[in-house]
């Protein structure tokens, strides 16, 4: 399950391009896009660390969007897996 909070909260304040985007556009974007998210397991806890959002219509075009990898976990090969 995606964690919104968690992805509204890098959107807003560690991305250049979604600086100062609200919750509500936030959430909306997800449920209207295929999204995936990257975890890690944490005392068999799955915490997070990854998001991206693909905006299609599902038939001929796709457009990659809002991609991170939490800083944390930056440089163990996440952000080529999830491409």
């Amino acid at each position: 399950m995606l964690d919104i909070q968690l992805i509204y909260t890098f959107l807003r304040n560690s991305s250049y391009w979604a600086k100062g985007r609200s919750y509500e556009v936030v959430k909306k974007s997800i449920v209207q896009s295929l999204c995936f998210g990257v975890y890690f397991n944490v005392q068999k806890l799955l915490q997070q660390v990854g998001f991206a959002r693909i905006v299609t219509d599902y038939a001929t075009f796709a457009w990659l969007c809002d991609i991170f990898i939490m800083e944390s976990h930056r440089e163990e090969g996440l952000e080529k897996w999830l491409l």
